[in-house]
C-alpha cells in the first residue's frame, strides 16, 4: 500500500507545479481577484478528471495484458522525458510565470473547462494513472482508493498552496521557482523510473 501512497503523491505534486493552461489560468486569476476567491478553483481537477478517469480505466481493463505492461511502460519513459525537460527548464534558469494576459480568470467552473480541454490529464491517465490503479486493483481494491485519494488529495493541497504562495509572496521569487522546478524534475524521474521498471518486472514474470 505504501509504493502506491508514495506514487500517488509523487506524481501529483509534479504535476501540479508542472507550468500549464490550470496552472497559467489560477496565477493570472490570483493577480486579477486575489487568492482568496481563487482558492476554491484549486478543486477543479476533481470535477474535471472523473470522466477521463473512468474513460482510460475502461479502456485500459479491456486490453490484453502484454498492451497494459507496455502502456505502463510507456508512461514511464514519459515521466522520465518530463522529468528532463523539467531540469533543462531549471538548468536554463528559466520558469514560466503566468500574466494577466493569459487568461481571463471567472470561476470555479471556467478552470474545470481549462482542465478538461487540457492534454495533461488524458495522458496521465492513459500513460501514468490509468496503468498505476488498475495494477494497485490486481492487489487489493483498496490500494488502488489509497492511490486516488493520496493523488487527489496532494494535486488540491499543491495547487491550493501555489495559489495562497503566489496572493501572498508572488510565489517566493525566481529562486523559490526554480527550486520547485528542480524538485518537480527529480520527483518525475522517481516515479518515471519506478513504472517502468515495474513494467518490465511484469514482463519478465509473464515469460516465466
Amino acid at each position: 500500500m505504501l509504493e502506491y501512497l508514495l506514487i500517488g503523491c509523487g506524481f501529483a505534486f509534479a504535476a501540479a507545479i508542472q507550468p500549464g493552461p490550470l496552472q497559467a489560468f489560477l496565477l493570472s486569476s490570483v493577480v486579477q481577484k486575489g487568492w482568496q476567491r481563487t482558492l476554491p478553483a484549486s478543486f477543479a481537477p476533481l470535477l474535471s478528471d472523473g470522466p477521463i478517469a473512468l474513460f482510460a480505466i475502461l479502456v485500459l481493463n479491456r486490453i490484453p495484458e502484454t498492451m497494459s505492461r507496455i502502456l505502463q511502460a510507456a508512461g514511464g519513459i514519459f515521466l522520465i522525458y518530463l522529468a528532463w525537460a523539467s531540469y533543462k527548464q531549471w538548468k536554463q534558469q528559466t520558469a514560466t510565470e503566468a500574466t494577466t494576459n493569459d487568461l481571463v480568470p471567472r470561476t470555479l467552473m471556467q478552470a474545470t473547462t481549462i482542465n478538461i480541454l487540457n492534454p495533461n490529464p488524458y495522458l496521465g491517465w492513459s500513460l501514468v494513472l490509468g496503468p498505476a490503479v488498475l495494477a494497485a486493483w490486481h492487489q487489493s481494491s483498496m490500494n488502488a482508493v489509497v492511490l486516488i485519494i493520496a493523488f487527489y488529495t496532494t494535486m488540491v493541497t499543491v495547487l491550493a498552496c501555489t495559489i495562497f504562495l503566489f496572493g501572498t509572496t508572488r510565489f517566493l521569487g525566481s529562486s523559490g521557482r526554480r527550486t520547485l522546478i528542480l524538485i518537480s524534475a527529480a520527483t518525475l524521474a522517481m516515479v518515471g523510473v519506478y513504472q517502468l521498471a515495474a513494467a518490465l518486472l511484469r514482463g519478465v514474470t509473464a515469460w516465466r
